[in-house]
């Protein structure tokens, strides 16, 4: 697959959790809830993560701000579900070093996470990207 076709390919990924995002919401019972903010662009992001035994169980957001905030939000929600919280924390990590350009561990298949990874290209874009996997670490370490 061509390099156009590919980034044609992970545009239409990001729209798509943009327009359709999963796991919108908030979790109303027994929930972490965690509001933070991207003042530079006015991203904000409401995240309830339910956290039993170590897994997170569930994981719903909201809030409003570019497709690449939301659109990772979504991706992120949909991937932590089911996980331990010690593996929600490495994917954070992993995340993390993808935006930065760094090589990355393929332990985790990141499913549409990858289609962010030309964000990392965009110094001005990371935060946004990052905003709700901060808030991910943010909860499941209280």
């Amino acid at each position: 697959m061509s390099f156009n076709n590919l980034d044609q390919l992970y545009r239409s990924v990001i729209m798509d959790h943009y327009k359709n995002p999963r796991n919108k919401g908030s979790i109303e019972e027994d929930a972490v809830t965690i509001d933070m903010n991207n003042p530079t662009c006015g991203d904000r992001i409401h995240l309830t993560l339910k956290v039993t035994d170590g897994i997170v169980e569930d994981a719903k957001f909201d809030g409003e701000g570019c497709s690449i905030s939301m659109s990772s939000a979504s991706m992120m929600t949909q991937l932590i579900k089911g996980k331990k919280v010690e593996e929600a924390l490495e994917l954070a990590e992993i995340f993390s070093k993808m935006m930065m350009g760094e090589d990355y561990s393929e332990k985790y298949d990141l499913e549409d996470v990858e289609a962010l990874q030309g964000v990392s290209q965009f110094p001005a874009r990371i935060k946004c990207a990052t905003l709700a996997w901060k808030a991910m670490e943010k909860g499941v370490n209280q």
